[in-house]
């Protein structure tokens, strides 16, 4: 079986889209540089702040400052913030504190993050919602891209497929980062990463 391509169907969708609305999950200002530079031709896009897996409050406060700044000198979308709730995410991963960066873990994480995504859209009545989380080269977008079309089923709103480090998408987040001189974190957010050492990739 082929895989799917992602990032086609992104693009496919866009061009019938122009004018919707998106909810997109952020997880750092980095992150949806480039997926925003995606995004905002074609879409009317809310960033939602919601990373209960976020080590400490400190990380957390100091992700978010980068978020609203990037959002305020682009001008490119509006934020709808959660505040931070660990205990969701050591809720989600409890038994899986042993597991591989990548693995059972991980995939609790996404769910919980597009799980919350995919209510707030429904609850505030957009279109569509969407994740920043498939630009990073560390995380199995395919995985991403099943939870949140499974989410969409569930709840009846329409998930965007993406594969946002396609078409150099990474590397163009790295360059917007610099640009904008972001804060681009060492380790992907919990506190599983920074003891399994992740670094490389910045991204949560």
């Amino acid at each position: 079986m082929n895989a799917v391509n992602y990032d086609k169907v992104m693009q496919e969708t866009l061009a019938a889209a122009e004018g919707k609305t998106l909810l997109l999950h952020s997880c750092c200002a980095p992150c949806s540089s480039h997926c925003l530079s995606e995004l905002c031709g074609a879409l009317r896009v809310t960033v939602f702040y919601f990373n209960p897996n976020l080590d400490s409050r400190e990380e957390y406060e100091r992700r978010k400052a980068e978020q609203l700044r990037f959002l305020r000198e682009t001008g490119c979308a509006d934020f709808l913030d959660c505040d931070y709730s660990p205990e969701l995410f050591a809720a989600a991963a409890r038994g899986l504190e042993e597991e591989k960066e990548g693995g059972a873990r991980c995939k609790a994480c996404f769910a919980l993050r597009l799980r919350r995504t995919a209510e707030e859209a429904k609850a505030r009545g957009y279109d569509m919602f969407a994740t920043t989380l498939t630009v990073s080269p560390l995380k199995n977008a395919a995985l991403i891209n099943e939870i949140g079309l499974a989410l969409q089923e569930e709840t009846g709103v329409r998930y965007l497929p993406s594969d946002f480090k396609k078409r150099g998408g990474y590397l163009h987040s790295v360059k917007l980062s610099e640009q904008y001189g972001l804060y681009r974190q060492n380790y992907c957010g919990c506190v599983y990463s920074k003891r399994d050492g992740l670094h490389g990739a910045r991204s949560e």
